[in-house]
């Protein structure tokens, strides 16, 4: 990979915790405590800080798997049982898991990632958290004494 992170990379998250430091140009604690501050106030970092904890995450149940078969395997005999292979798939996802949102918090960081200048971008931006209701969810108010339109909302009659 050209993105500095290689795929025999042990530390992902030490790797990607330098590059976001870099990026917003304040460690992860500022840069948490800021976001948790003003979430909306920069969608970028709230969106890596996020990420970022979700990767920690990962990466902390990725290591609790890998110690959990190592201690299985070193009392194995030479053929592995069916619970410690368990525990051997329980590893590979929690790989995945933990690349997954490695790939997530470097298309955060990349800004010419493809899809964030076209209209994947658009859509994107569209579906981040909002201050309110998108659409009006109640009877707008209508000043006393005010006929109420033909088209006005009216409940519903029950039918009998």
């Amino acid at each position: 990979m050209t993105d500095g992170i290689s795929d025999e990379s042990a530390d992902v998250v030490g790797v990607l915790t330098e590059r976001i430091e870099d990026r917003f140009d304040m460690g992860m604690d500022q840069l948490r405590a800021a976001v948790d501050a003003a979430p909306t106030a920069n969608p970028d970092a709230t969106d890596v800080v996020k990420w970022h904890g979700l990767l920690v995450e990962a990466q902390s149940v990725l290591e609790r798997a890998e110690d959990d078969l190592l201690a299985a395997l070193q009392t194995q005999p030479s053929e592995v049982d069916d619970p410690t292979m368990g525990l051997a798939h329980r590893v590979n996802a929690a790989v995945t898991a933990r690349d997954g949102r490695a790939m997530v918090v470097r298309w955060l960081l990349d800004p010419d990632a493809p899809g964030k200048k076209d209209l994947a971008a658009e859509r994107l931006a569209r579906l981040r958290p909002r201050s309110g209701p998108a659409v009006q969810t109640s009877v707008p108010h209508r000043p006393a004494g005010t006929p109420a339109s033909a088209s006005a909302w009216r409940p519903a009659r029950s039918a009998r």
